[in-house]
């Protein structure tokens, strides 16, 4: 049988010893094709011994953050103090053996926190059940990576294993359009410049996956692994934070070469309770939440309870969270605040894209 891992790995042995310039780009982007290649067989190896699906969670509230991280580096206690969970804390490995949902509320958003069993080395590949962890991302809204201050070199064996599971984090999906054709080859257009990958390397890599006749627009100033991710089509593309726990541990100094090493956004202190509402905030603003408030007719906005939606929602996203039918009955709306051309402007148009704190009056047919 043919041992995928071992081929996988001596081509990412090779990438690590070519020295990356114009020189060697167009073989390395064909390396990490092959990879790629590789990966799904793996994949498709796997899934023909049994179907790999994440842990049974319902979902509630209005976003859903999962938190990641090596057992043992505070999550179950963070949890517990961000949101009323009852999470088991034990000062041992693989406390958590279930999913635990929490509920966080801030500036009247209802953030669903789970605090999924720690993963380690290998999990993309499953070991500790770590493609059941994994999988939980894939239907999340963010990731908080959890990294524990004594141990910062554990943050690139998580987020290696996150890209691993095709799983994207703080990126957003490029825009690459690949048309199939019958003949012709590959045709590449592209609105930008491209200065990260080659035409050559382009059709090298497509034709490693048996893309031979293609259109091909690109708008972005894409990479090679880009490139292979729309091809794959098969990526999750995700917020995330990165945070430092038991910050109370370390000396000032060490907290610093910590968040320096780490490029962490914030450090806390889960046990002591420190840096909590900075982090709650930290994870409303990532989120692109915004709230709306909704007006009736011939009455006073309600200021006091707003609706929570994301960022660049449009009027049909309004409607279709408030019931199935409103953007079939929808007549027109009456908006103030930062979306509006000027108070109590009219809009005709289910895209209009509302700003945070827009008031919205609903007119139905």
């Amino acid at each position: 049988m043919v041992n995928y891992n071992e081929q996988i790995k001596e081509f990412e042995d090779e990438i690590k010893k070519t020295k990356y310039n114009k020189r060697t780009q167009h073989h390395i982007g064909l390396v990490k094709a092959k990879i790629a290649n590789l990966r799904e067989k793996q994949s498709a190896r796997s899934r023909g011994k049994g179907k790999t699906t994440g842990y049974d969670v319902k979902r509630s509230g209005d976003s859903t953050v999962v938190l990641v991280g090596y057992p043992s580096v505070g999550k179950s206690t963070l949890l517990n103090i961000l949101t009323n969970a009852n999470s088991r804390v034990g000062q041992y490995e693989f406390t958590t053996l279930t999913v635990i949902p929490g509920l966080m509320t801030h500036k009247h958003a209802k953030i669903q926190i789970l605090d999924v069993p720690g993963i380690i080395k290998g999990a993309a590949a499953g070991t500790g059940r770590g493609k059941e962890v994994l999988a939980v991302m894939r239907s999340a809204d963010m990731a908080l990576i959890l990294v524990d201050v004594g141990h910062p070199e554990h943050l690139p064996i998580l987020k290696k294993e996150i890209y691993d599971f095709n799983l994207r984090l703080n990126e957003k999906k490029p825009f690459i359009k690949i048309k199939k054709t019958e003949r012709g080859g590959i045709r590449i257009g592209t609105t930008v410049r491209l200065t990260k990958i080659a035409n050559q390397t382009i059709e090298a890599i497509l034709k490693e996956f048996k893309i031979n006749n293609a259109d091909v627009l690109i708008r972005d100033n894409i990479t090679d692994e880009q490139l292979i991710d729309v091809i794959e089509s098969n990526k999750a593309y995700i917020p995330a934070i990165v945070v430092i726990n038991k910050m109370d541990m370390v000396s000032e100094d060490k907290l610093k070469e910590v968040m320096k090493k780490t490029k962490a956004d914030l450090a806390v202190s889960g046990e002591k309770g420190t840096n909590i509402d900075q982090l709650r905030e930290l994870i409303f603003q990532r989120l692109s939440l915004m709230r709306i408030y909704l007006k009736e007719p011939d009455k006073k906005a309600d200021m006091e309870v707003p609706l929570i939606i994301f960022k660049d929602a449009t009027i049909e996203d309004l409607c279709n969270k408030l019931h199935r039918d409103f953007s079939n009955k929808f007549k027109f709306a009456k908006i103030w605040g930062k979306s509006a051309k000027y108070p109590g402007q009219k809009v005709l148009n289910l895209k209009h894209i509302l700003k945070d704190e827009d008031i919205v009056e609903l007119r139905m047919r």
